[in-house]
């Protein structure tokens, strides 16, 4: 998935899972970066500074984003800003589910490694690890259609959020 399909994503399942009128600002942000994370981690690490084995590797392992969810969680509770680290744990799991997703519907587990990488090596991939290979094969596929429905609707669902939640706040 693209970063415009992951940010979609987790903007959608945080407006499903999380108390609207605490979804803006700065859990809002919180949401989104979770959405980019494991792509901001894992593929520079692996593609410019070879120090990872994939793209999908160390952030994309469900044991790290259980760790740094957890660390993230112990840190909001102190004080008293859960929903910081609740925001960034959805748009995180949602990144990571959501780069499975492919290989899942198409039953391809093998593919799905890197969920407990380092406990298992990640998949192969056939393209080449950079980051011009990646979009040098970006093609209109039926998932890429995905992604942008999913854009067009996270955006109708945050114009609509936002004119309700401004409109309320009028009559209160």
């Amino acid at each position: 998935m693209w970063p415009w399909g992951h940010a979609a994503l987790g903007y959608l399942l945080g407006r499903t899972t999380l108390d609207v009128d605490q979804i803006h600002g700065a859990p809002l942000f919180a949401l989104l970066f979770g959405t980019q994370f494991p792509d901001l981690i894992d593929k520079p690490l692996a593609w410019t500074v070879p120090l990872l084995p994939s793209g999908r590797s160390l952030a994309h392992s469900l044991i790290t984003l259980t760790i740094v969810v957890a660390l993230a969680w112990l840190v909001t509770r102190r004080y008293d800003r859960q929903i910081y680290s609740m925001a960034f744990g959805i748009g995180y799991l949602s990144h990571v589910l959501a780069d499975g997703l492919n290989s899942f519907v198409s039953l391809e587990f093998q593919n799905l490694t890197y969920l407990l990488w380092p406990l298992l090596s990640p998949p192969e991939y056939d393209t080449a690890p950079t980051f011009e290979a990646h979009f040098a094969n970006l093609q209109l596929t039926p998932w890429l259609m995905l992604e942008f429905v999913l854009v067009g609707l996270a955006i109708l669902v945050a114009i609509v959020t936002e004119y309700t939640r401004r409109n309320r706040s009028d009559f209160q």
